[in-house]
């Protein structure tokens, strides 16, 4: 079956630096468009980055507020999907979680546009 395993997690002070990892299974990870969403406390699960499947390009879309800071990048090989997140700040302390674009003729920025889901990996910036 689909699983989307997040892992890199954890406590960071502010202006530092994470790596997360998700790791993907029981499908071809080639094929789908995958994206990286967060969810802080009392607020709404936002979007934070998208990459394409390779058969588009290496295309990808970022959120406004962490465009310059974060990098999304995938390694088919290894069916694998990371999020480098740099300078970063309290308020991006949240729940992140990797998800694949299962229903192509929807946007990036509906959620519905997305079929599974990882449990999430908790990142939390503070000093």
């Amino acid at each position: 079956q689909v699983q989307l395993v997040e892992s890199g997690g954890g406590l960071v002070q502010p202006g530092g630096s994470l790596r997360l990892s998700c790791a993907a299974s029981g499908f071809t990870f080639s094929n789908y468009a995958m994206s990286w969403y967060r969810q802080a406390p009392g607020k709404e699960r936002e979007l934070v980055a998208a990459i394409r499947s390779f058969g588009f390009g290496p295309s990808t879309n970022y959120a406004d507020s962490v465009k310059g800071r974060f990098t999304i990048s995938r390694d088919n090989a290894k069916n694998t999907l990371y999020l480098e997140m740099n300078s970063l700040k309290p308020e991006d302390t949240a729940v992140y979680s990797c998800a694949r674009k299962g229903r192509q003729n929807l946007a990036w920025s509906l959620a519905a546009a997305y079929d599974y889901w990882g449990q999430g990996t908790q990142v939390t910036v503070s000093s």
